[in-house]
């Protein structure tokens, strides 16, 4: 999994670089600003409410969007709590701030499992899911890596670890790497919501 992420993260860097624009207003961000990336755009699933939701309805809002799975071990569940501490932070800021989770894990990880998990982080946050077909779209959209390891229904999944923030426009702005501490999120939202 560590190569995986290796991989990825060199990749957004390429990305990154490609993508600055001396027009693009610069942020003072602690994550890679990936401003004008060629990836990333739209896109619909189903929310833990049984809700379709599709990522344009949060313009207005900072957004991070995080891809991980609910039988994750501890990627997952660190970054989901390093956002709800970032959250937290924010006072009322954190109200112009929407966390999005898609699964990776579609077979396992339906409308009524996500409900059980992703609340227990923050009752904001919105857990996405959708048949195996519409997550694997979302997921080569956004460059991310997902590959079951194992058999059975003790599998796990390999999967890209890093973050993407999102400006009150829409438009991808920003990768967190995995291990970013909450303090750096809630830094680089507030950069956001300017």
């Amino acid at each position: 999994m560590r190569a995986l992420i290796v991989f990825f993260v060199a990749g957004l860097f390429a990305f990154a670089l490609a993508a600055c624009s001396p027009d693009e207003p610069r942020l003072d961000l602690k994550g890679t600003d990936i401003t004008g990336a060629g990836f990333g755009g739209d896109f619909t699933l189903t929310d833990q409410h049984g809700k379709q939701r599709s990522l344009s309805e949060f313009k207005g809002k900072a957004v991070a969007l995080f891809f991980g799975y609910t039988h994750c071990p501890d990627v997952c569940p660190t970054t989901m709590a390093e956002f709800a501490a970032a959250r937290q932070s924010m006072g009322e800021a954190a109200k112009s701030v929407r966390v999005l989770f898609v699964t990776v894990d579609p077979e396992r990880d339906t409308v009524k499992v996500l409900a059980d998990y992703v609340p227990h982080f923050d009752p904001s946050f919105l857990g996405l899911t959708g048949t195996p077909a519409e997550v694997k779209t979302v997921t080569e959209r956004f460059k991310v890596v997902a590959q079951k390891q194992g058999a059975g229904a003790d599998y796990t999944v390999d999967h890209s670890a890093g973050s993407y923030l999102f400006g009150k426009d829409g438009r991808l702005r920003v990768y967190e790497p995995y291990g970013t501490p909450s303090a750096a999120l809630a830094h680089d939202l507030q950069q956001l919501l300017r």
